[in-house]
């Protein structure tokens, strides 16, 4: 590996490190609130329910006003950046940050005004308009924020994002569980609507944060603007906002369909009860409560069920989040390695963080199949219900990831339409399997976990397929797929093994499973560690590429792992 390439690759490397550090901080603080606030009396599965479902349509508005916008004002300044245009940058963000302004505004307007319209006849739960009138100011204030970490990531500034984000979920983290501990003894769907206005005010203060950063390095930005020697982007203003949309837009589809599909999940999910009620809704005095329960019985039910679906999707989505480090910043890295048509080094940060993403993924996944059941006693202790759904849907999460790091590689590629071409097939497999299996009463709500796998599995295939065609994948299957394997079971069964004996001598109860919990993901996680270095998964350049690698390296070297060079 050239010099050159070392530098690139260390800095590229760096920025995933902070986003890593960032998304982890963001996630966990977020599974933090979760687990609080479902364990608050009052709240429960039913809470997390209306909770989970006022966010369907959120997500859907938020998806179509503002989360293509960090990747393709990222992307479009990069570009300007690799040409030292810096000029032509700045008013890529300043032609953005008007655009989604008034995006965000009207979408504001939609979701507090439609409100009742969406909880009566898309999601049929009674009661989740609050919880969106709560949700919907905050529209607008990721519009803004989005714009302005979408420049700076451009910019190679990883810092704008990972401080909002983290300050962000800091404060949705605090003022969620003030709120709903203020709001103890209301209905659940108030408490609901109460524990979401914490978001809004959560993200209108990252976005002042936001602002601050920039204003504070405006004089900064000037310079590097008078310092240009790039020839300056031409195009009027309409036509740059045409250009940003026909970016935006494109990378904004796949998280749109993601969220019609989070919306079909829980329209199926009401109406699969109705037909599958015998089997889900409780008797109440007599026969005639099963046979024909009332609204109010089914609505309690649809709650109930999609806040065990939340909860599942809590810990899914951890995963996930160290995974997105790698596709947010494989955009801007991709485009700007093609701006300057060096084809090898973008082809090199592919296959590498296909191959991490593997490697960080694959024994996520085993680790929450084999321990879903005391997990989910120890984070919910008051209502534990719901295991199962864990177990199913972690099995997709391989595909989820490798799907996740292919959509920033494609979207780096100029492929902008294919991931969400990708969902989209992924999504209509989900739809038919949803109607087929929730139905049935031994399987409903579980069909909703089977047919993410199918999804997620569609999804992944398709992006692989169209990515080798365009890029030079260096994909080894006993590097890629055997070994990694091979990792994964071995601590799996370590895992399982060093929790039951735990159990055998630690004290019953809560207490004990926390005990055996903690020691069977610490020794399984230094199990799997030292595993992947016994069968040499990585090369020399690949471990010093990692967050202290060099350091890995040479400890590696000491214990004979590696012969030293």
């Amino acid at each position: 590996m050239s010099k050159q390439n070392k530098e690139n690759t260390q800095s590229f490397m760096n920025n995933v490190t902070i986003i890593l550090i960032s998304q982890v901080l963001v996630k966990v603080l977020g599974m933090v609130y979760r687990i609080v606030i479902t364990n608050i009396d009052g709240f429960g599965d039913e809470g997390l329910g209306f909770y989970n479902v006022g966010f369907q349509i959120y997500t859907l508005l938020l998806a179509i006003s503002s989360v293509g916008i960090p990747n393709a004002i990222s992307k479009m300044v990069s570009e300007r950046v690799a040409l030292d245009d810096y000029k032509g940058a700045h008013k890529i963000f300043k032609t953005a940050l008007l655009l989604f302004s008034i995006i965000g505004l009207v979408t504001t307007a939609v979701l507090f005004f439609g409100a009742d319209i969406f909880a009566q006849h898309i999601i049929k739960i009674d009661g989740s308009q609050y919880v969106m009138r709560a949700l919907a100011p905050s529209l607008f204030f990721v519009c803004v924020s989005s714009v302005i970490r979408g420049y700076f990531t451009g910019m190679k500034n990883m810092k704008a994002t990972s401080n909002s984000q983290v300050l962000e979920q800091i404060l949705k983290c605090t003022l969620t569980i003030v709120f709903v501990y203020l709001s103890i003894g209301l209905a659940p769907a108030i408490m609901a609507s109460w524990a979401n206005f914490a978001t809004s005010v959560a993200t209108a203060l990252s976005m002042l944060y936001l602002v601050y950063f920039y204003c504070k390095r405006k004089s900064g930005i000037k310079e590097h603007i008078e310092e240009s020697k790039g020839e300056t982007i031409k195009i009027s203003g309409r036509h740059l906002m045409m250009s940003i949309l026909m970016i935006s837009i494109p990378i904004s589809l796949g998280s749109i369909i993601t969220a019609i599909n989070r919306v079909i999940d829980t329209a199926t999910i009401s109406r699969g009860i109705e037909v599958a009620f015998a089997a889900l809704i409780p008797a109440h005095g007599n026969v005639g409560d099963i046979i024909n329960p009332t609204a109010e019985q089914l609505n309690q039910e649809i709650a109930r069920l999609s806040g065990l679906l939340s909860k599942s999707d809590t810990l899914y989505n951890m995963p996930l989040a160290v995974n997105f480090a790698f596709a947010t910043v494989l955009v801007p890295s991709i485009a700007g390695a093609l701006a300057v048509k060096d084809y090898k080094e973008a082809s090199s940060k592919i296959n590498y963080s296909l191959l991490i993403s593997i490697l960080i993924i694959l024994p996520c996944a085993i680790g929450l199949i084999t321990l879903a059941e005391p997990i989910y006693k120890i984070l919910y202790f008051s209502t534990s219900s719901g295991f199962e759904l864990l177990q199913l849907v972690s099995v997709s999460l391989i595909f989820a990831a490798l799907a996740q790091t292919m959509t920033g590689s494609l979207q780096g590629l100029g492929k902008v339409y294919v991931p969400a071409i990708s969902l989209l097939f992924g999504c209509i497999a989900k739809i038919v399997l949803n109607i087929v299996l929730i139905r049935i009463p031994s399987i409903n709500i579980y069909g909703a976990a089977i047919s993410s796998i199918a999804c997620q599995f569609i999804s992944c295939a398709i992006c692989f397929v169209v990515l080798a065609k365009n890029c030079k994948l260096n994909i080894k299957p006993m590097k890629y797929i055997v070994k990694p394997i091979i990792a994964g079971v071995v601590m799996g069964i370590v895992a399982v093994g060093v929790y039951k004996l735990s159990m055998l001598v630690c004290p019953s109860g809560f207490i004990g499973n926390l005990i055996s919990t903690v020691i069977a993901i610490a020794i399984a996680a230094v199990v799997y560690f030292f595993t992947v270095f016994m069968l040499k998964i990585l090369s020399e350049d690949e471990i010093k590429q990692l967050p202290m690698g060099t350091k890995i390296y040479n400890g590696l070297v000491k214990l004979k792992f590696y012969k030293a060079q």
